[in-house]
Order: structure tokens, then C-alpha cells, then sequence
């Protein structure tokens, strides 16, 4: 009965009809694109995919976060098909242990290694990313990685806060992804051949049509003013981030001396069935995916993969785009997430936060070069406009 009551009451917030009206209107908006490009731009080419980066015979190393499930650990199993030496990243030892266990029971040659990380926290970002270093210390690995996949993301219904006073969902789903990228940057340079990362984002950034980038919103405390937990407001701004902070981090790597040699690029795996959903009732949950699986929206996670595989195996060349559909395709997400100033001081609002939250650190920074990250002797600077 409690369960059923739940489910009336989340039926009539706002919140639901937002996630099921909004988010449909939303997704179908993507697919519409797709099919206006193949109409009236046949000559356009999609993305093709190239053969994972060699570094001197050595095996790639891959990353990625939320890997314990769904589209995570669909891509871990893909991506060790195809060469890459995959480390798991994600909160639980147990669902850790069981995603490697499953992908060398399809394919007894992967090369996996797990580490335990809790994406909404800072202090536990930072001691995955010493534990990642020290790993490629003591491998006969080199000492870098060729691709970052920030998949990891939650649809939280409740307001819940993070140690640092942030709200659990935008700290997972975009300011655990920022700290992440900016703590393993030196590695991503280091890789002798180009390098990649990949921000998992979502259709449902297209009904953002105004933000704020400030510390109250980014944190995610102008939003717990409401009277309601705005779950949806709250997860779309944290996927619209995502795509802001993408961008602007491919305009930043282009103004160094060697242009893309780390490439940024956002991929959309649309409407997949996935764990994400489940902290909504249900009853609503179970009948949402029965209604999208027969008007065809809603795809498996093997499926809804494809994206993420295209975004991470395209072409070294190919930078701050935003892949959607499968094939390689890609299209453009809102008008919004192109905007420069809003990136810029989003990128000084979310750098900020960080600074915050991880300082002490042994780490070197600068308030003309930030962030200026200095492990030995790498050193990667990006510099503020």
C-alpha cells in the first residue's frame, strides 16, 4: 500500500509530467534531427570508427565510470573486445567484482582492473585517481591513458547532500565528472599517441532554457529552496553542464601548443533500460518503459551503447561533438549548451568548487594557468579567457 501511495503522489508532481511529457518531446526532437539530416544533407558522412590507439605495442588503457551496470559496463565489455585494458570505476566492490566476472565469462581475454570511486565525492576521487597512478606505477603499462568515459549519473527523486553540502545528483552526475577529467588530465596528455574523453550526457538538456552557473546553482543549493525536490529540473541542468563543460574544455585544449591531442566529445545514448530509473516508483517506472519499449523509443543498453562506442572510436581529428543515434551519427544538441560565455563561467564557477573541495592537496596550482596540475614532471595548463 505504501508503495502504491508513492506512486500517486510522485503521479501527481510535477516532476513526472515533466519527465513524461517533456523528456518524450524531447527525445523525439533528437530523432527528428537524424531524419532531417539524412533528407536534406545525404552528403553529410557520419563518424567512422577507427581501431583503438597502439602505444609502441601496449596495450590502451580505458576508464570508465559508472561501470558497474547498464551502459557502463556494456561499454567495459565492448571496449575490452576491442583491445582496450578497461578499468572499472565505481562504488561498489561487490557490483565491481561481479561486472568483471561476467565480462571474462564473454570473453576470457579482457584485460580488466577494477577501483573502488563514490563520483560525488571529491576525497574519493582523489584517492582513485593516486590509485589509478600507482596501478600504472607497478604495471608494465605505460604511464598514461588513452580514454576517460564519464558515464557515471543517478536520477535521484529525494534531496540528499553530499559531504561537501552539495546536492548528490549534480555532484555525480557533473561535478564529480569535472574534478575526475581535471585530476587525470596529466595522464591523458601523457599518452603518446591522442587521447579521449567521453561525457556521457542526455537528450533531456534541450528543456534547459535558462540556467544559472553560479556556486548556489552549480552546488545545487538554489535548487533545494523548492518546496518539492525539482529531480528533473536538477538532472537536466546537470546533463546541460556536462555538454557546457565539454565544449569549453575542447576550446581550452585547442589553444595549446599541440592542439587535440586530447579530443572531447559528448556522447547521447538516448532512451536506454538501464537501473536509472530506480528510485522512481515502480509501478510508474515498469509502465514508462513498457509504453517507450512499444512506440519504439526505448532500446537496451547493448543497443543505447553504440553512441558512447562511436564517440570513443572515432578519429582522433574529431573534437567537441555531440554523438546521438548509433552509425557514427551525429547531431546538435541546444543552442544553449554552445553558449561561450555561460561555459566560461560555468568552468570558473565548477574550478572554484573544486579548489575548494580538494585543497590541501599535493598537487601545484596557479591563479593565472588554471587548472595547472604538476604530478613529477607533467604539466598541463589551460589557460582562462
Amino acid at each position: 500500500m505504501g508503495e502504491l501511495w508513492k506512486a500517486l503522489h510522485f503521479l501527481c508532481s510535477m516532476e513526472f509530467w515533466r519527465m513524461g511529457v517533456l523528456w518524450t518531446i524531447s527525445i523525439v526532437m533528437s530523432y527528428l534531427q537524424l531524419l532531417m539530416r539524412r533528407l536534406f544533407s545525404p552528403s553529410s558522412s557520419p563518424c567512422c570508427s577507427c581501431s583503438p590507439p597502439k602505444t609502441n605495442c601496449i596495450r590502451p588503457v580505458c576508464v570508465i565510470t559508472g561501470a558497474t551496470s547498464g551502459l557502463g559496463a556494456a561499454a567495459a565489455f565492448e571496449l575490452s573486445s576491442k583491445g582496450f585494458y578497461v578499468v572499472l570505476a565505481g562504488r561498489s566492490p561487490h557490483l565491481l567484482l561481479k561486472t568483471m566476472e561476467d565480462i571474462k565469462s564473454r570473453n576470457k581475454d579482457a584485460h580488466l582492473k577494477a577501483l573502488q570511486v563514490d563520483m560525488s565525492s571529491s576525497q574519493s576521487i582523489l584517492k582513485f585517481r593516486n590509485s589509478l597512478q600507482e596501478w600504472l606505477c607497478d604495471s608494465d603499462l605505460h604511464s598514461s591513458i588513452q580514454l576517460l568515459i564519464n558515464n557515471a549519473g543517478i536520477l535521484a527523486t529525494s534531496s540528499r547532500l553530499t559531504t561537501e553540502g552539495y546536492d548528490q545528483m549534480l555532484a555525480t552526475n557533473y561535478i564529480g565528472a569535472f574534478s575526475l577529467t581535471t585530476l587525470l588530465l596529466p595522464l591523458l596528455q601523457n599518452s603518446p599517441v591522442p587521447s579521449r574523453i567521453v561525457n556521457v550526457t542526455s537528450f533531456t538538456h534541450r528543456y534547459v532554457f535558462d540556467v544559472k552557473v553560479d556556486k548556489e546553482a552549480v552546488s545545487g543549493k538554489y535548487f533545494l529552496r523548492s518546496k518539492q525536490y525539482p529531480c528533473a529540473r536538477i538532472y537536466e541542468c546537470s546533463k546541460l553542464c556536462l555538454l557546457l563543460f565539454s565544449y569549453e574544455l575542447h576550446r581550452q585544449l585547442g589553444m595549446m601548443d599541440k592542439p587535440h591531442c586530447i579530443s572531447v566529445v559528448a556522447a547521447d545514448p538516448g532512451l536506454a533500460e538501464t537501473n536509472i530509473m530506480r528510485e522512481v516508483p515502480s509501478y510508474i517506472s515498469r509502465a514508462a518503459f513498457m509504453v517507450l519499449k512499444c512506440v519504439g523509443l526505448l532500446q537496451s543498453s547493448n543497443k543505447a551503447v553504440r553512441s558512447i562506442l562511436d564517440a570513443a572510436l572515432a578519429p582522433p581529428e574529431i573534437s567537441g561533438v555531440y554523438f546521438f543515434g548509433g552509425n557514427g551519427r551525429t547531431i546538435n544538441s541546444s543552442s544553449l549548451s554552445h553558449n561561450t560565455r555561460l561555459a566560461a563561467e560555468l568552468w570558473k564557477t565548477s574550478f572554484d568548487l573544486f579548489m575548494e573541495s580538494q585543497l590541501p592537496l599535493d598537487e601545484t596550482f596557479t591563479s593565472d594557468d588554471k587548472p595547472c596540475i604538476i604530478p613529477g614532471n607533467t604539466k598541463v595548463r589551460l589557460h582562462m579567457q
